[in-house]
C-alpha cells in the first residue's frame, strides 16, 4: 500500500484563529524540515488586513528571530510597501513554508529551495490564515508562493500582471519575491527589478481601490 503523505493538517487547532494557529504550528513535525530549523516561523499582521503577503520560506534572520521578513528581503518589502502607501502593520505577511531549509556553506546557512512535497505538507497552515484573515488579495512573492497557492507548478512572468482565481483563494496576483532583487549582480538591474516590483503593488493597490468603489 501506498504510504500516506505527511502533512501540517493534523496539527491544526479546533479553532481558528491567527493566535491559536500561531501556538499550534510551534508543535509541528508535518515535514522534516522541524529537525534543523530554529523554530516555526509563522505568519504575522493585521487579522483584518486586505492584503495577504505570501514568501516562499523563512530566511536566517528569520529562523533566528521567529518573525517573517525581518532580514534583507524584509527591508525590501518595507521600503517598497511604504513608496506604494501602504503600512507594514496594515497587511498579514507569511511564508509558504514555516521552517528553514537550508545546507552549510562554509559557517554559514545556504538557504535551499523547499521541494514539492515540503509546500504540499506546509499547505494547511497557509490555507487555514487565509481562512482566518480572509484577505481581499493576495500577493504571491516568487515561485514557491504562487506554486502553492495555485496547488502546481507554475511560470511567473506567465502569471505577473493581472489577479487570478485560485483552488485556495481568489484575487491572487504574483510578483518577484524581493529577495530575487538582491540576487542581480549589477546595481542597474537591482534597480529596474525594483522598480518593476513597486509598479506591480501600485497595480495590487488600485485593483483593491477599484474592488472598493
Amino acid at each position: 500500500m501506498r504510504r500516506p503523505s505527511r502533512s501540517a493538517a493534523q496539527f491544526l487547532p479546533v479553532t481558528l484563529t491567527i493566535p491559536s494557529l500561531q501556538q499550534a504550528a510551534v508543535s509541528c513535525t508535518g515535514c522534516d524540515l522541524y529537525q534543523r530549523a530554529t523554530q516555526t516561523v509563522f505568519g504575522e499582521g493585521s487579522v483584518y488586513a486586505p492584503i495577504m503577503l505570501i514568501g516562499e520560506q523563512p530566511g536566517d534572520q528569520e529562523d533566528q528571530t521567529g518573525q517573517p521578513f525581518v532580514g534583507p528581503a524584509g527591508n525590501i518589502l518595507d521600503k517598497a510597501l511604504a513608496e506604494v502607501g501602504i503600512a507594514r502593520g496594515d497587511v498579514y505577511v507569511t511564508n509558504a513554508v514555516k521552517h528553514f531549509k537550508w545546507e552549510p556553506q562554509g559557517k554559514r546557512r545556504k538557504h535551499k529551495k523547499p521541494s514539492a512535497s515540503e509546500i504540499a505538507a506546509c499547505r494547511p497552515w497557509l490555507e487555514a490564515e487565509m481562512q482566518t484573515v480572509q484577505p481581499r488579495v493576495v500577493v504571491c512573492l516568487g515561485v514557491t508562493a504562487a506554486q502553492s497557492v495555485f496547488r502546481k507548478a507554475v511560470r511567473l512572468n506567465e502569471l505577473r500582471g493581472r489577479p487570478w482565481h485560485t483552488p485556495v483563494a481568489s484575487n491572487v496576483f504574483v510578483t518577484i519575491h524581493p529577495s530575487a532583487v538582491l540576487r542581480f549582480p549589477e546595481a542597474t538591474q537591482r534597480r529596474e527589478e525594483y522598480h518593476r516590483f513597486v509598479e506591480d503593488l501600485q497595480m495590487i493597490v488600485r485593483y483593491l481601490h477599484n474592488q472598493t468603489v
